[in-house]
């Protein structure tokens, strides 16, 4: 029965057109001869960006039966891992005559199957070599995919939506260069500032948009965490997402929760708050930020700082993200770095400086961030922390990304760039 669930399923995708979908500007390669992997956190646009490869695949002429498309969450499905095999069986009993070799095999969300990662490798060893694999869950892109698909892979992070990608979702083409446009960029910046990048709800009206939005942050605690991590508390689980989402763009302190969770009567070990940080992670619910440091052991042990994967899921939830700009602003930066795959930490000595990029071994930037640099007492705080990092590493020029400031000055021998926000974000 199964099989011939699958099989419908099979025919259903190829004789259906497919949905009208917005481009992405992530670009991913169709023909390494590695099994491509997506992973971000839910509702990112994987699946949209699978459907983006395989129209590419037939503007090339690739035939549609030659594509085979399976999403892992059709409730229909309910997949053991000893019954994978019957999706090939069904697809071969459907196409005879077509040779395996030759088609583009897309698995979306296989990691809710267990054993999903030896199917794929025997595919790929014995099948096909153009597969494309989506997850949610961050251990699916590190650990698990390097242990189980053991080089056979290359890795892509899909994030919600840039700004650039907002504007075109949005049908607006930016123009730097002119005023007016200029006035309408900075005008749509302050709406996704505040409303987040998930493809989703663009267009959406506040209400229905919070929603949406207060489901994704449902989903992922009653069947990402709570479920794939067999979290059991959920009051201390809750208590603890509070406080860190809370705490976004700051140091994070995970011996303060407990002692917060321990006076508040909550019974819970200090290991598992680890864990539930580290699942939060994995899931792409909050991102780290570890401080630069030449100490492998301090990286990892040492302070870290903790994001958000979107400022509109915080706004949903009702953190009051949206009151504080500079919080928003340093957000959509770090966000955007991550976007860019850029090896990203932060710089603390005697004064702080939001952000550094390494390049291999070497620190190539360094990159303040503040809503104004008018305020006097602000001004010498963000230009210290930033020349003290560049005299650190030896740079000539450092950056300070501002909400609507622009200008440059050199002190000490070092250039300094202040950009408006909306400016970097387009370059």
């Amino acid at each position: 029965m199964k099989k011939i669930l699958l099989k419908q399923i099979i025919r259903d995708f190829h004789l259906s057109p497919l949905p009208a979908l917005k481009r992405r500007t992530l670009q991913v390669p169709t023909n390494t001869g590695k099994i491509i992997t997506l992973v971000g956190v839910r509702r990112s646009g994987k699946t949209s960006y699978l459907f983006n490869l395989i129209e590419n695949l037939l503007k090339q002429c690739v035939p549609m039966d030659r594509i085979l498309y399976v999403n892992f969450e059709d409730e229909r499905l309910n997949l053991k891992t000893e019954e994978l095999d019957l999706l090939l069986q069904a697809y071969q009993e459907l196409y005879p005559d077509i040779q395996v070799e030759g088609c583009h095999f897309f698995f979306d969300e296989i990691q809710n199957i267990d054993g999903w990662d030896k199917f794929v490798r025997r595919v790929y060893d014995k099948g096909t070599k153009k597969i494309y694999i989506t997850g949610s869950n961050a251990r699916f892109l590190s650990s698990e995919i390097a242990t189980s698909l053991r080089g056979r892979t290359i890795s892509y992070e899909v994030f919600p939506l840039s700004f650039r990608e907002y504007l075109f979702f949005k049908d607006v083409v930016p123009d730097i260069n002119s005023t007016k446009s200029i006035a309408q960029i900075n005008h749509h910046l302050a709406d996704y500032l505040k409303n987040g990048g998930f493809p989703e709800v663009i267009g959406y009206d506040d209400a229905l948009r919070n929603r949406v939005l207060q489901e994704y942050f449902n989903v992922m605690i009653y069947r990402d965490l709570l479920e794939r991590y067999e979290i059991k508390n959920l009051p201390a689980l809750k208590f603890f997402l509070k406080r860190i989402l809370s705490s976004a763009t700051k140091q994070i302190s995970v011996n303060n929760i407990y002692n917060e969770l321990k006076s508040s009567g909550f019974k819970i070990g200090k290991t598992q708050l680890y864990d539930n940080l580290e699942a939060c992670v994995n899931i792409y619910m909050a991102q780290l930020l570890r401080k630069h440091t030449n100490s492998l052991v301090d990286r990892e042990l040492g302070e870290k700082k903790i994001y958000a994967i979107d400022s509109g899921l915080l706004n949903a939830i009702d953190y009051k993200f949206s009151d504080d700009t500079g919080k928003s602003l340093e957000q959509a930066v770090f966000l955007e770095l991550k976007r860019r795959e850029k090896d990203v930490y932060f710089f603390k000595d005697k004064f702080e400086c939001d952000f550094i990029i390494k390049h291999g071994s070497d620190v190539t930037e360094a990159i303040q961030v503040t809503v104004t640099m008018s305020d006097e007492k602000t001004r010498n705080r963000e230009i210290k922390g930033l020349t003290e990092c560049c005299n650190e590493f030896g740079l000539q020029e450092g950056l300070i990304i501002t909400l609507d400031s622009s200008e440059e000055f050199e002190l000490n021998g070092i250039k300094i760039r202040v950009v408006p926000l909306y400016r970097w974000l387009l370059i």
